[in-house]
């Protein structure tokens, strides 16, 4: 298959060499298109007020890969592949794998499913992987999953486009528990911002703070599990996502306000 892979950890990151690499020896043809710094927690952001410069890699990756390191963000990176550096789409666009969970809301603000999201909405099937650690290295159960799952998805190749957000427990292959469908759930955190001073004496703050809990906000539904609580029980989870924000129960609540009716 044809595969465009990109990531926010860097062009530098593990994660992406690994998973790459691991394609591209299973005979696959594929392009890197990665950010040239970490760019995690970008979101779906683009670069507007300045150009986008994107360089060849020739060393880190399979000699079959062409690899380019992007100024932009995650999802410039996609963008700019699609348009101006691959010859044709691909089968596939691939995001990963990332360095740390990607689940519950944490879903909203990562550029990891968001380069992931870019080819979906340019109706290219994609899908997300990240390895539930910010501190294991061993990505070699993620690469062995990633290498199985497009297997199966490139006998199967999907009518309409799809997005899935993959996540696997930072542990062996033998201490998996097993793969399981997931449904998004929700991250709270107890967000503190801590004070400091530079060494010019200038007031600055650091994002900190850790899990507080992982919600369920639909327990009606709880024959399917959340992402975050299954992957702690060392399950690998697949969440097919959308782009669509659009909450249609709301929407249909508020097609009865009579209010609406006199603006």
């Amino acid at each position: 298959m044809k595969l465009l892979i990109g990531n926010d950890d860097g062009i530098l990151a593990q994660g992406v060499q690994a998973l790459a690499n691991a394609l591209a020896q299973a005979g696959h043809d594929v392009t890197v298109v990665c950010p040239d710094r970490e760019r995690s927690a970008t979101g779906h952001s683009l670069t507007m007020h300045q150009p986008i410069r994107a360089e060849p890699v020739d060393d880190r990756f399979h000699p079959s890969i062409a690899a380019w390191a992007c100024s932009g963000t995650p999802s410039d990176c996609i963008k700019l592949a699609l348009s101006a550096l691959v010859d044709t789409p691909p089968d596939f666009v691939l995001a990963g794998i990332n360095h740390g969970a990607n689940v519950g809301t944490d879903i909203i603000y990562s550029g990891t499913v968001s380069a992931a999201l870019e080819g979906y909405i340019e109706g290219i099937p994609s899908v997300a992987f990240s390895l539930a650690s910010f501190t294991s290295r061993d990505f070699q159960p993620a690469v062995e999953f990633a290498l199985r799952l497009m297997a199966q998805l490139g006998d199967r190749r999907p009518k309409h486009p799809l997005l899935l957000n993959v996540n696997i427990p930072p542990v062996t292959s033998d201490r998996i528990t097993g793969v399981t469908l997931a449904r998004q759930g929700v991250r709270r955190y107890t967000d503190v911002f801590q004070k400091r001073v530079d060494p010019r004496g200038k007031t600055y703050y650091w994002l900190a703070g850790e899990i507080l809990e992982e919600l369920d906000d639909e327990p009606e539904k709880a024959e399917i599990p959340i992402d975050g609580i299954a992957v702690s029980q060392n399950y690998i989870t697949i969440t097919p996502l959308q782009s669509k924000l659009i909450c249609q129960p709301m929407l249909s609540q508020m097609q009865g306000w009579e209010w609406l009716k006199q603006i």
